[in-house]
């Protein structure tokens, strides 16, 4: 018997479908809201001219967060959440085999 799990994301805003999870982060704090096209576009004009006058900062990373460091395989549920995740946000992940090590350290830097 095969089976078939659809995730619907619904927009936090105005309740229509969303396209997926937009992350963000201010004073130190990260956010996720599940918005459509129309409202990311406004989120991200709103943004704008405070992004474009402002600095990039690279990721700190956490000791002990990584979920794949050492050579030790992530479990099944964990390599699960991460692909879900990684297709909500629109970023290239096999069904099957390793994961890439840019994109657990997106996943985790979004958790």
């Amino acid at each position: 018997m095969a089976k078939q799990i659809v995730t619907t994301f619904v927009d936090d805003i105005d309740g229509t479908e969303a396209e997926g999870t937009t992350s963000f982060a201010i004073d130190g704090t990260n956010y996720e809201i599940d918005l459509s096209g129309g409202n990311r576009d406004k989120l991200e004009k709103a943004l704008a001219p405070y992004i474009n006058k402002a600095r990039a900062v690279r990721a700190e990373r956490t000791r002990g967060r990584r979920l794949a460091s050492a050579g030790r395989a992530m479990s099944r549920e964990t390599s699960a959440e991460i692909r879900q995740w990684a297709k909500a946000n629109g970023l290239p992940v096999s069904e099957r085999g390793r994961i890439a090590s840019t994109i657990v350290e997106q996943y985790e830097a979004a958790h």
